[in-house]
């Protein structure tokens, strides 16, 4: 390792649903559960803004192993003490039925805040995400490497995508999530800043006036973390296979080390406008991995199994930094076999084509998410 080379130490974070083992609709999470869970878990748990919603958080951790041994002791955790309850966590970005109009937010200063704040807007709010950390260094390399990391961003969401149903229908799109949450203030790709310096110019302007109580409440899809000396990415829906989890964070661990290898030859990712950037967002929001991104050089329509062979190579010495090779390769077979939304899709189909009708179909979905959240713990 280079004398100045940043560890590039990680944490993931993610937000559970709760369903009720027998019906599959969301349920609320009881007290004596989460007391049961910060027992064990301590900090690492938390209750989110709905009732029906659980957070957890990773140690730091210094490789993708590291991670799945603390990821798997979290996800089992939650699983074992919610059943104690007739409940089952799933960790997809939407519940494919439950309506949101029906759920509690959690009675804490923070969310109460929240919902007086943001109003209608964050009532709507039943979606859940995955945050990855990397620690990329002093804070000026922080957001120069936001600003180069942006470009990848559709690419980490066209993978992830879990979120195809809300309220009971089909959206069409693969990661509904993004068009709930970008109602909400302060969301979307993030603004080119030219210094650290900048980027807290800009949110002292919002902090001094007291519109925002700090930097938490900016909620860009790649954001310096107001908590830790990190960048967090903040664009993958949350997955419902732990193994899909850790290929996602280690394509933004060698990406983020990718990218600081640049930097010591005087080279950088070239920076394209957010106006394009926000094009192949969308795309990676509707089709996830089916029809392709944009590829800016080229001037192209790329398939996603073309750019991961790339994003691959691109990232293979950082890979074998971090001994993250498999887990950086199944980017590969998540391209060619789908995400969640396409294996969401493939059940309801499969339960409608034998005869069930729309409401067993989608019970059958999340049936399937609790199966997929069991694997590998």
């Amino acid at each position: 390792m280079a004398l100045d080379e940043p560890d590039f130490t990680i944490g993931i974070e993610e937000e559970y649903l709760l369903v009720d083992a027998e019906s599959m609709a969301l349920a609320e999470a009881p007290e004596a559960l989460m007391e049961a869970c910060r027992t064990e878990l301590q900090d690492q748990v938390s209750p989110e803004f709905l009732n029906c919603q659980i957070e957890i958080g990773t140690k730091v951790c210094a490789t993708i192993g590291e991670a799945r041994d603390d990821l798997r002791r979290l996800r089992a955790c939650i699983a074992r003490e919610a059943a104690k309850f007739g409940l089952a966590p799933i960790a997809a970005s939407c519940h494919p039925f439950s309506r949101w109009r029906e759920q509690k937010h959690t009675d804490k200063d923070r969310y109460n805040n929240l919902s007086t704040d943001l109003a209608g807007v964050v009532r709507r709010m039943l979606i859940c995400g995955m945050h990855v950390h990397v620690a990329v260094g002093a804070p000026d390399r922080r957001v120069d490497v936001m600003n180069q990391l942006s470009y990848f961003l559709p690419h980490l969401l066209a993978l992830s995508c879990s979120s195809p149903f809300w309220q009971g229908h089909d959206t069409g799109l693969d990661s509904y999530r993004l068009t709930v949450f970008d109602n909400l203030p302060r969301t979307g790709l993030p603004p080119r800043m030219s210094s650290f310096g900048e980027y807290e110019r800009a949110t002292h302007a919002l902090t001094d006036l007291g519109v925002i109580e700090d930097a938490s409440k900016i909620w860009w899809d790649l954001r310096p973390s107001s908590k830790y000396p990190t960048i967090e990415s903040r664009i993958c829906d949350v997955q419902p296979r732990i193994e899909d989890a850790l290929t996602l964070a280690a394509l933004t661990q060698g990406l983020a080390r990718m990218l600081w290898r640049l930097s010591v030859k005087n080279q950088r990712w070239r920076i394209y406008e957010t106006f394009l950037i926000s094009e192949n967002r969308w795309r990676a929001q509707r089709y996830g991995v089916r029809e392709g991104l944009i590829d800016f050089g080229l001037g192209q329509i790329v398939p996603l199994s073309v750019l991961m062979d790339e994003m691959i190579e691109l990232i293979g010495e950082d890979a074998a930094h971090f001994g993250s090779a498999s887990e950086v390769e199944r980017a590969r077979h998540i391209a060619a076999q789908g995400t969640s939304a396409d294996r969401q899709r493939r059940i309801f189909d499969a339960a409608a084509t034998a005869g069930k009708d729309r409401e067993a179909a989608l019970r059958a979905v999340v049936a399937h998410l609790v199966e997929e959240f069991h694997d590998g713990l």
